[in-house]
């Protein structure tokens, strides 16, 4: 993003391997596949951006959620990249359709593992509709797995999310602005009063003690809300005073988030970009992290593009005896993992 190129320099290369992938979880380890350019293909193995080729580690759609993961093809061949593997969690309609959810890959870089989570959450901006995203945040920690297979005997790897050593979390998380009027909120966008507006922002609130995403880092938001504008090409927020017929009164809020958890990770820009495609505004964030190659030497550096606690049901928030288990919950997701896979105790 701090050099963007058009989709015209983008060249794809057929990988066969692929095609009739699994749907959970069976990507081999250190893949290393061949093909020759094609115009179209339903699955794409490697692309060409501005000079450097990019390979596709792994993917996952789930109804309306995607992810891809890349990484630059000489990297692949400098690190040893293993246990590549996907999941997904519904929880939307009814607590388990795919209209809502998330779709997430985990694999290891040398000896450093990462998990990349894509996810749309409940959406609403009555009072305690952030109760229902916070549940489905922890339904994610909950049932996202990672399972060992037979051949990952001598290799282990993190079985949950918060096992991993790099994680990164992005979507329409779907997060508003609570207790501040309509007019207010524009007034301020009107103002590009960010720091102001994020006072009311549901996320940053679910980042402090007791939230939902307690640890977890976010870049400064330096960019106007995502979210609702009027048409796919539009630039007029949806709403406001006067409304037009028709139209849905919305807040504006940040809906699109990228978040990261875990320790060698250094944020280099966060922005939003002028899509026009939905009624929504992308954002992307640059990374650079470190790597753990081995045990007797320091962890090396390279930059990576990124396109990138457990709570009760909403029903119950609000009591210290819920508040508590809950935090017990996320503990023994972290000690899960911990138990099963030594290697990675000293990082969490």
């Amino acid at each position: 993003m701090l050099n963007p190129i058009s989709s015209d320099s983008y060249h794809y290369v057929r990988n066969p391997g692929l095609e009739k992938r699994a749907s959970f979880s069976a990507i081999c380890d250190n893949t290393r596949m061949r093909g020759k350019p094609i115009t179209q293909h339903r699955h794409h193995q490697q692309a060409v951006i501005g000079g450097s080729k990019y390979k596709l580690m792994a993917s996952k759609k789930m109804v309306g959620v995607f992810i891809s993961v890349w990484m630059k093809e000489e990297l692949v061949t400098k690190y040893s990249v293993s246990n590549v593997k996907v999941s997904s969690v519904a929880c939307g309609i009814m607590g388990y359709l795919g209209n809502k959810g998330s779709v997430s890959v985990s694999m290891s870089i040398e000896r450093t593992s990462f998990c990349f989570i894509a996810a749309h959450l409940a959406s609403g901006e009555k009072q305690g509709d952030e109760g229902r995203r916070n549940h489905q945040v922890s339904e994610i920690f909950k049932r996202t797995s990672f399972p060992r297979s037979a051949k990952d005997e001598h290799n282990l790897h993190p079985l949950t999310i918060l096992g991993h050593d790099r994680i990164f979390w992005f979507g329409d998380l779907n997060y508003r602005l609570y207790n501040l009027e309509d007019n207010l909120a524009r007034h301020l966008i009107q103002k590009k009063d960010w720091k102001a507006l994020q006072e009311f922002d549901q996320l940053r609130r679910e980042q402090e003690d007791g939230g939902v995403f307690q640890g977890w880092r976010e870049g400064n938001i330096e960019f106007a809300p995502t979210y609702k504008y009027s048409s796919s090409n539009c630039n007029r927020y949806s709403g406001g005073v006067p409304s037009r017929s028709g139209e849905k009164q919305r807040t504006p809020a940040w809906c699109d988030r990228i978040l990261w958890y875990g320790k060698g990770v250094k944020l280099l820009s966060y922005l939003r970009s002028e899509i026009k495609f939905s009624d929504h505004r992308p954002v992307s964030a640059l990374f650079s992290t470190q790597i753990e190659v081995n045990k007797s030497s320091n962890p090396r550096i390279f930059s990576k593009d990124t396109i990138v606690p457990n709570i009760m049901p909403p029903e119950q928030i609000g009591t210290s005896g819920n508040y508590e288990e809950g935090k017990a919950t996320l503990l023994s997701l972290i000690v899960k993992d911990t138990e099963a896979s030594s290697i990675h105790t000293q990082k969490l």
